[in-house]
């Protein structure tokens, strides 16, 4: 039997305190082999996204939970210790948060420069082609995020996930600001 990529265990996430407290994910258990895709379908609500972010460490998750990947336990590091798993571990958001200052190709170039990935000449055509992978032209390098429209934004999030070349991938609705036609 394969060894599961991620393994997830009674996770629990709750807000708040005291009598204010809401439990956002109570006790979801499942394993992700290499190479398989889980989809989670739920209500609005539900805890799809929570469930996601508590994965891969965004939020905290409750006591007793336990995230495994690769067999290593990603619930008791501390940030500077999953710095490094961060590459390896990505997010493409239902709505990407786009610094308003910062051209596309800049934002991808943000990625491969902070994982040390595609260094000098091999850069650009490494940006080119993530744009293109998503559906963009690699013209749209010099464009900034206003200058996009939803859909191309939700692409552009995409291939920023994409850029740190992942082992594992958490979508929240990535295809949720689409066109019909990608």
């Amino acid at each position: 039997m394969t060894t599961p990529m991620v393994r997830i265990e009674n996770l629990s996430v709750e807000f708040g305190r005291g009598a204010q407290r809401v439990r956002a994910v109570r006790g979801v258990s499942f394993d992700i082999a290499p190479g398989e895709a889980l989809g989670l379908v739920g209500e609005s609500g539900s805890g799809k996204s929570t469930l996601g972010r508590a994965l891969i460490r965004l939020i905290q998750a409750s006591d007793g939970s336990s995230v495994q990947f690769e067999g290593r336990e990603l619930m008791g590091l501390s940030q500077a210790q999953m710095r490094p798993l961060r590459r390896q571990v990505q997010m493409v958001f239902q709505d990407p948060s786009l610094n308003p200052r910062q051209r596309a190709g800049d934002m991808l170039d943000e990625v491969l420069s902070t994982h040390g990935l595609h260094t000098g000449a091999a850069r650009a055509p490494r940006i080119a082609g993530l744009l293109q992978l998503v559906g963009l032209k690699p013209e749209h390098a010099s464009r900034y995020s206003h200058e996009f429209s939803g859909g191309q934004k939700q692409r552009l999030g995409i291939a920023r996930a994409l850029a740190a070349e992942p082992r594992f991938i958490v979508a929240d609705e990535p295809l949720s600001a689409l066109d019909m036609s990608i």
